[in-house]
């Protein structure tokens, strides 16, 4: 089967692979499927930039963001927080990737800031990382992880979002069920991400892996002085996050958000004002490369559904599929794999995931609570592991500030196999159960 969606998600993972940069390899891929569905370079190309403009808030609000975590590091406090936090941990390697995990679960529910805390807090850490030889593909799962697993399991904060979007996408399409019941089946596939995340952090990344020496690369990006007393400095910071973040609570706007925080930061003079250019230069070598990829994700997606190639597949799944539920479930999640890979987003697949499952599963006598894991456990799978994710891009933001860590090896490879994989094994005992 020639079908555009999955040609072009091969061609954008075997690109990845050998470390063709990702921005390269997505653009490729894009005209890939523009191509395949019959339309000329030039209308691809039309199509990609048309589309670029889906993402244009995130995009900014990546490099506001980046910005924001630059002045944030200039004032010292991430490293004073820092000095107790590495007498509490020193020597403990495991429990320091559990605590980040930890962390990155508040970010998605109790204090819904997704990715940005990643700039913030990663970069002054990589220093002891390096002493404490910890392997960072552990730190990029346990980062996933944090950002996926809380929406996937509880609907609070982007979990509510979440699971708001597999209800009414589920009503929409004729199969009734409540936001009360979605949690029931999601929790299942969720364990299963649990399962991935100790096999990384206690198996497979248990073992020192050495990196060069970057405390001279961080001094562009974090002040080094090891503040020893807190300041006037430092509760101006702690206002400005605290308002950022209610600033972006209360407007559903990251942009709003972190333009309040670098306003107070320059205003409480945390941040010189003849140092606008660096402080802004540096967060854009922090989050442009996310910020880029998220705009040209955002046409590739554009070219997937305008071209119908996604129906295409729809289509053709529905007639290969039999009546066997094992099959069928194995089957849906696959198709969920390629197109959530492609697209590089949980929310965003949701909707067209389960305009193809609901006929489906209604039609082989699946429950609602067994076609909301299918649908939802679909979403997650390929978001985990995709090279256009925010889920992976986030942590690599981080990680990589000293140019030590690597996309797709170090970030995308490691997270696929330990989420993706207990994600379809528990997508499909779900799907059985429920």
């Amino acid at each position: 089967m020639l079908n555009a969606v999955l040609i072009s998600v091969i061609v954008l993972v075997v690109l990845s692979l050998l470390k063709v940069n990702v921005i390269v390899s997505l653009i490729i891929a894009a005209l890939t499927a523009g191509l395949l569905s019959g339309i000329s370079l030039v209308e691809t190309t039309n199509m990609l930039i048309d589309g670029m403009g889906g993402q244009a808030e995130t995009a900014l609000s990546y490099i506001l963001l980046g910005a924001f975590a630059v002045t944030i590091s200039y004032s010292g406090v991430t490293q004073l927080l820092l000095q107790n936090l590495i007498r509490f941990l020193k020597g403990k390697k495991k429990m320091i990737v559990l605590v980040i995990a930890g962390i990155a679960c508040l970010s998605q529910n109790l204090v819904p800031v997704h990715i940005a805390f990643i700039p913030i807090l990663i970069p002054p850490l990589l220093h002891l990382f390096n002493k404490l030889n910890v392997d960072r593909r552990g730190v990029a799962t346990a980062l996933t992880f944090g950002l996926k697993a809380p929406y996937i399991m509880l609907p609070f904060g982007f979990g509510f979002i979440f699971h708001t979007t597999i209800v009414e996408s589920m009503n929409e399409n004729g199969m009734e069920i409540s936001i009360g019941e979605t949690p029931l089946a999601t929790i299942i596939p969720g364990l299963g991400m649990v399962v991935g995340l100790f096999v990384a952090v206690l198996i497979s990344y248990r073992k020192d892996r050495t990196y060069p020496d970057s405390s001279e690369d961080m001094e562009n990006v974090s002040q080094d002085a090891s503040p020893d007393h807190f300041s006037l400095k430092h509760v101006i910071t702690i206002i400005a996050i605290v308002l950022a973040l209610t600033v972006q609570i209360a407007t559903d706007s990251l942009v709003l958000g972190a333009l309040t925080g670098i306003f107070i930061m320059f205003i409480g003079r945390v941040i010189r004002f003849h140092d606008g250019d660096t402080v802004v230069n540096q967060g854009i070598q922090m989050m442009g490369m996310i910020a880029f990829v998220m705009l040209i994700s955002s046409g590739y997606a554009s070219i997937l559904t305008e071209t119908g190639a996604i129906e295409e597949l729809v289509a053709y799944t529905t007639d290969m599929i039999g009546n066997n539920h094992l099959m069928i479930a194995i089957i849906l999640l696959l198709v969920g794999l390629v197109i959530t890979m492609g697209i590089g987003t949980s929310f965003g697949t949701i909707p067209i995931l389960a305009a193809l499952y609901v006929p489906i599963c209604a039609a082989a006598g699946f429950s609602p609570l067994a076609t909301a894991a299918l649908i939802g456990t679909a979403g997650a799978i390929g978001d985990a592991g995709s090279p256009v994710s925010d889920s992976t891009l986030g942590p690599t933001a981080g990680l990589n500030v000293d140019g030590n860590h690597h996309h797709i090896w170090d970030t995308c490879v490691p997270t696929f196999l330990h989420f993706n994989i207990p994600l379809f094994i528990f997508g499909v005992i779900a799907a059985l159960v429920l």
